[in-house]
């Protein structure tokens, strides 16, 4: 993919106009819709489910990227189909028979994506990087937004960018937690394809604004 993807994150959205800001993304820059699932065992928060995914995709007209901050989040996959992700990640700490997760998110038609922590190691997905279309890097720990960035996201970039050209494979570099205008453009240089956004977006003061700013400084 040449062109660079910028992915605001709806769980910094007003829920209380949650339509409102879908059109806003819709109608802005942005490449993707991310969705954070999140259930309250695998992180310390509970975020929306299946309901608010369906009012989601009723009104959003692009891609849909769902992340699953969930435990066994194998029962689920169907489920995300039925309800519209065109992308489903799943965490790599979550998952203790990874490839059939995978094979099981492409049988549904979706795109498969591995996430990982801050403290997970990149050589860990050497023998599943050619099944996964892209692996989401956490640059904050998961669960709440508005955390700050954490430096060594950089060099997990280099690392996992490293290890798709030596093994050969097509997988998407996504990048979840503290994007701003700041080190937008310097994790896309390091080798990142996706960019979430959630607070510096919808805390903002033109959100359809920041995302175009967004856009410019990735390219």
């Amino acid at each position: 993919m040449d062109k660079k993807c910028i992915a605001p994150s709806l769980l910094a959205a007003d829920f209380g106009n949650l339509q409102r800001d879908i059109e806003m993304v819709n109608r802005s820059d942005a490449d993707w819709f991310h969705i954070d699932i999140m259930d309250g065992v695998f992180v310390p928060n509970i975020s929306f489910g299946m309901p608010v995914l369906k009012a989601i995709t009723a009104h959003a007209t692009k891609t849909i990227d769902v992340h699953l901050m969930i435990v066994d989040p194998d029962r689920y996959i169907k489920t995300f189909a039925q309800l519209g992700a065109n992308n489903l990640t799943v965490h790599y700490e979550a998952c203790t028979h990874l490839h059939r997760t995978l094979q099981a998110i492409k049988d549904e038609g979706m795109a498969a994506g591995v996430a990982i922590n801050p403290h997970t190691n990149i050589s860990l997905l050497e023998d599943t990087i050619n099944d996964i279309d892209l692996v989401l890097i956490m640059s904050v720990n998961p669960g709440f937004g508005g955390q700050s960035f954490i430096e060594n996201t950089y060099d997990k970039i280099k690392a996992l960018k490293a290890l798709i050209n030596r093994k050969g494979a097509h997988t998407l570099i996504e990048i979840d937690g503290g994007v701003t205008s700041e080190n937008a453009k310097p994790l896309i240089d390091a080798g990142a394809d996706v960019l979430v956004a959630g607070s510096f977006i919808f805390k903002s003061d033109d959100p359809s604004k920041t995302i175009t700013e967004l856009k410019e400084l990735v390219g």
